[in-house]
Parts: C-alpha cells; structure tokens; sequence
C-alpha cells in the first residue's frame, strides 16, 4: 500500500517541480535575453538589482535573510532584483493575508488577558510577569492559571495519552498538524476519530499541504469528510513560483471539548513512536494541558479554520465552563499557550526563547533537531555562556537532513568557545523542542531553533512558570544527556576538517533552510 502511494506522490511531485521549475527558467531566460540584447536595457536591469539590495538593507528583518538575498541579488544582477520585486507583490500573498486577517478579528475577542492573573504572577517574579504581558499584549495570548499540565517525554507516551483522551470526547475534536501519516499511529486514531462521529462528537482536522503531500494519498481529504470528518487543507501545495509557499503550517494542536489540549514535537506518524526505524531511536516529547489554557489553543485552530473554512456563528460554543470541583489551583504555576506567525512582523517565537536565554540566572537546557540560529540567538547564548551560566543544547546524531545537519554542526564552534556545551543525541534523531531555565521556566512546543521555524512557519508552545512540568522537561533533558555524546574541542576539529568548506558554504545559505 506504501509503495502505490509513494509511486503517486513521486508522480506529483515531479509534475509540481516541473512546472515550478519551468516557470522560474522561463522567467530568468526572458530577462536574461532582454539583457543581452542592449546594453540599455542591461544597465538598467543591474540598477534595479542594486536598488532592490539597497531596499532590502533597509528593511526592517532579519539580517542573515538580508544578507542572502543581497548575495543572490548581486550574483545574477540581470535577473535577481526582478525576482525579488516579483515574489514580493504577488496577489496571492496579499489574499491570504486578507483571509488570516479576518480570522483573527473573529477570534481577538475571546483571548483577553485576566488582569487578576497578571498581579499574581507579579508579586512571584516581575520578570516572568513582563515576559507575559509582552505575550498577553503583543502577540494577544494570556497567561493563565487554573491550568493543570502533563509532560510527555517521548511520542508513545503521547500515543497513550492522546487514545485515551480522544475516546473521552463528547462534543468536538480539532486536530492540527504538519504531518498525518497512515500508519500505526495515525490508523489507531483514526478509528476512534470515526467511532466519535457516529456518536455525534465534531471533528476537525487541518493538516499542511505541504507536509502531507508525501504521506497522505490524493483527495485524502474526500475521503474522510466521506466519514463525517471535516478537513482543512492548509495551504494546498500548487504548481507555481509563490512565495506563500514558504509559509507552512508547522503547529501540532489537539483540542478535545475545550477542556484538554496536546501540543509539542510529535506529528501523527509512526516515526515519532518508533513504530519503525527511519534515523535510528526518534526523540520527541509533548505536553498535555487542562483547564482555562486550553482555550488559546482553541483559538488558535479556529483561527487557522477560518482563514478558508466559514467563521462560526457561536465561536463561544467551543468554550469550556471552568470545573469548580476540578482540580486544585494550588501548585500548579502559570501557563501561557502562545502562536507564531509570519503575517504578523513580530517574532513571537524568537523572541520568547531570547527572553529565556537573557534572564537565565544558573541554567538554560535547550533540545532542538535544528541549530540553525541568527546572529542576535548566537549573541545572547554566547553572552549567558560567558556570564557563567550553564548552557547545554542536545542536537540530533543521525540527521533527518544531511545539509541541515552540516549547517547545525557549523554554530558549534563559536558557542563551544564561548562555553556553551553541545551535545548530540547518539541512539538517533531527537526531534523535540524544549527549552528550561533555572527550575522556574519552561517551554514546549513546536518551534526549531532555525529560520524557518522562527520566520516563515505558523508554529505554537506553551510556556510554563512554575509549574510541575518544568522540572519534568528538566529531568527529561538530563536524562536524554546520558545518551549523548559531548562535542568537545577535539571531536569538532575532526569534523570541522571533513565537512569544514561545505559547512562554510551552506551557513551562507542558512535562511534557506
């Protein structure tokens, strides 16, 4: 079955690289023909190209991005600064941003902040406090309290939990992911996707055009909504040059009756429960929540939603009611759900893990598949490194992606002589993003520490202070340290003089990745 699947996503994706492809040489060729034709028409092609770098330059992102496209610009002066002026005013940009607009007015008014919740956390640490107001208030997510929370260190954990929590469900099921694969894990879901709907519970699933074209086969979506499932194809993979397509759905969302909600690294397939072996062990990790959090995460799936899907009438509908014989608020710490996304200028992400490395006091563990941060990241790790706190980030061993993998291994260097400690995760693959500071601070989601992640995708995490999970994620760190090897001085040496020139290359190229 897996076979007569790939065979039709290899055929898929050979005629949308085609055309794509076709589209971009058609277009480099005209005005590459243009150009040599008169040297007019040559000067004035390489004008624009310098205008347009000057233009970028002065733009307010990131400079790493900048920077290669003014090399790419630069190169190919015939053609770079049209391509630029091109990707930058296409229409189909302009009309999702118009749909995503309109979705977030629909759901702005239920994600105020409790001010309440503010004060408290406050009169704990007016640090933490300012961290979530710039969330509450910039990026509009609340911080929340009455919010229990379960961290799950790897993907079969989350496996269990998940089963178990959809087959509680009595009114709705939303699903949010960047990648569904028929499988063991997605097939066992399914099932109990389906018995919910012949019992009158709504589903919803939204999964990435992009993610899915090689997992899922053709008009997938027909054939779940054949079952009473409703389906969102997020920004359906086209056959056209369009910037938009950059722009993936990243998020990993479940959000059962408005009362339980599960985010973190793991996407529905069976990698991530090592149901079989892609890049040896795969390490992941997810965190459930329950209780007033919930709500953001709700918000956000409806948000996605509605950017092609009919805005509800009663959005209110898909509120829980706070329990008051639920579980205690005592001891559970604060948490604040929050979304990034690129339609809005703010780095919300970014940002947020800035904030963490800056006001990191003793300690700050990072886990991420990709390290592939800008020059603002590289600074303030060095600097906290520096100031003696103790920095660690876990890398993979053996890399999903060989040329991201080179990329990751070409930061090492001057983090390492700045004292931060790395460390690659030898049994395989370690996918899950997390980070935690000082026994106070935690978050979990789905955010890589790389340019994609921090300025192209949508993405989403939970960040919790105080709470019992941030001493889970820390023992999960220390624990997942005794299967990894340390790269020291020595061992980066060897790999600097097997890989040195091409890591040099790809850095270059790093926004691209």
């Amino acid at each position: 079955m897996r076979r007569k699947y790939l065979k039709s996503f290899t055929g898929r994706l050979i005629i949308t690289a085609f055309f794509a492809a076709l589209q971009v040489i058609g277009f480099i060729v005209t005005i590459w023909m243009l150009g040599s034709y008169a040297v007019p028409i040559y000067a004035a092609l390489t004008i624009i190209s310098l205008l347009v770098v000057v233009f970028i330059v002065n733009r307010r992102q990131n400079p790493a991005y900048k920077l290669t496209w003014s090399i790419m610009i630069l190169a190919f002066p015939l053609f770079g600064g049209l391509m630029y002026i091109a990707a930058s005013l296409q229409s189909s940009t302009h009309r999702f941003k118009k749909k995503a607009a309109v979705a977030h007015r629909a759901v702005k008014p239920y994600m105020r902040q409790d001010p309440v919740i503010i004060d408290e956390l406050k009169k704990i640490s007016r640090t933490k406090a300012a961290n979530a107001s710039y969330l509450a208030n910039k990026a509009e997510f609340p911080v929340y309290g009455r919010t229990y929370s379960v961290y799950l260190p790897s993907g079969e954990v989350k496996f269990e939990w998940l089963k178990r929590e959809l087959s509680q469900a009595k009114s709705f099921i939303f699903l949010e992911y960047f990648i569904i694969q028929e499988g063991l894990f997605w097939d066992t879901i399914l099932k109990i996707l389906i018995a919910k709907v012949k019992e009158g519970v709504e589903v919803r699933i939204i999964w990435d055009g992009m993610g899915c074209m090689s997992t899922l086969p053709k008009n997938y979506d027909k054939i779940l909504e054949g079952l009473g499932i409703k389906v969102m194809v997020f920004n359906p993979f086209v056959p056209l040059a369009t910037v938009i397509q950059n722009n993936r759905d990243h998020r990993k969302i479940v959000v059962i009756d408005g009362e339980t909600a599960f985010t973190g690294g793991v996407n529905l397939a069976d990698e991530y429960i090592n149901a079989y072996d892609r890049f040896g062990h795969w390490k992941d990790s997810a965190v459930m929540i329950k209780g007033d959090a919930v709500r953001s995460f709700t918000m956000m799936f409806l948000e996605t939603w509605y950017i092609s899907k009919p805005i509800d009438p009663d959005i209110s509908r898909f509120i829980a009611k706070p329990d008051p014989k639920g579980f205690s608020p005592a001891g559970l710490g604060y948490c604040q759900p929050y979304a990034d996304t690129p339609l809005d200028g703010e780095s919300v992400g970014e940002l947020v893990y800035f904030n963490l490395i800056n006001k990191a006091k003793d300690y700050i563990y990072i886990t991420t598949p990709y390290l592939i941060p800008d020059n603002e990241l590289v600074t303030a790790l060095c600097f906290a490194a520096k100031s003696g706190v103790d920095v660690r980030i876990i890398t993979p061993h053996i890399p999903d992606k060989k040329y991201v993998f080179c990329v990751t291994r070409s930061f090492y260097g001057e983090l390492m002589e700045s004292g931060v400690r790395i460390y690659e995760y030898t049994p395989g693959f370690i996918h899950q993003k997390t980070f935690v500071s000082d026994d106070s601070t935690a978050v979990v989601g789905s955010i890589n520490l790389d340019y994609r992640s921090l300025y192209l995708h949508f993405e989403c995490a939970s960040l919790f202070y105080g709470s019992p999970s941030v001493l889970d994620v820390k023992q999960d760190f220390l624990e997942t340290l005794r299967a990894c090897e340390e790269i020291t001085p020595e061992k980066y040496k060897k790999i600097k003089r097997r890989s040195g020139l091409m890591m040099s290359v790809l850095r270059i190229l790093s926004p691209l990745f």
